[in-house]
């Protein structure tokens, strides 16, 4: 049960980053066709209902990145299961965003990673198990495992998946709250757009 310091802790910081996504023109280019969502999980965070997300996910609205609705517990379900899933190895994560991937950009991320010191990691789909393809919302716990095996054991600050069949490959930033993952998705969408553009230019 949520008492008021909890809430206004949720809602404060996550109204703040949103704030911040929305005034970012280089993050267009990294909203999805299936949009943008950022989550923040209250301590301890056992169902969807526990965690914090954009209400219609962020979209684009005159170039500009755009809520569409607003910060509600319970609005997110992929986004919410997966932070829910990664703070069982890490309890610290308790923010995320999702964002695009490519096979471009994810090289510049990898490297961008490296320069950072963050966990970097990968899920490959096609090696999802049937069974877990068949099962009602079952593929969270094996992925985040997964991306978790992938990198040693430890849970990764940075990950994608692959594509597989009719899902869209995206991109995943955690952090420990959302200003925190929301001025890191920031630096990297504003460095490479700008390391993108002068390489065009060559």
């Amino acid at each position: 049960m949520f008492v008021a310091d909890d809430l206004i802790e949720l809602y404060g910081k996550f109204s703040l980053a949103l704030e911040k996504i929305e005034q970012c023109r280089e993050f267009v280019s990294f909203i999805p066709e299936v949009r943008t969502n950022m989550v923040y999980a209250r301590q301890g965070a056992k169902t969807r209902a526990d965690v914090l997300a954009v209400d219609g996910r962020i979209t684009v609205v005159r170039n500009m990145p755009y809520a569409a609705g607003r910060p509600r517990l319970g609005a997110s379900s992929h986004m919410a299961r997966l932070i829910i899933e990664l703070a069982k190895v890490d309890p610290s994560y308790r923010a995320g965003i999702d964002f695009m991937n490519n096979p471009a950009f994810a090289v510049w991320l990898k490297q961008y990673c490296a320069e950072k010191g963050w966990v970097f990691s990968v899920i490959d789909r096609s090696n999802e198990p049937e069974e877990v393809k068949e099962k009602e919302c079952g593929s969270m716990p094996w992925k985040v495992a997964e991306a978790v095996r992938a990198c040693g054991g430890v849970a990764p600050k940075i990950f994608y998946e692959t594509g597989a069949v009719g899902k869209e490959p995206v991109t995943v930033l955690v952090g420990r709250d959302p200003i925190e993952v929301v001025d890191q998705i920031i630096e990297i969408a504003q460095r490479y757009t700008a390391e993108s553009a002068s390489q065009s230019e060559v």
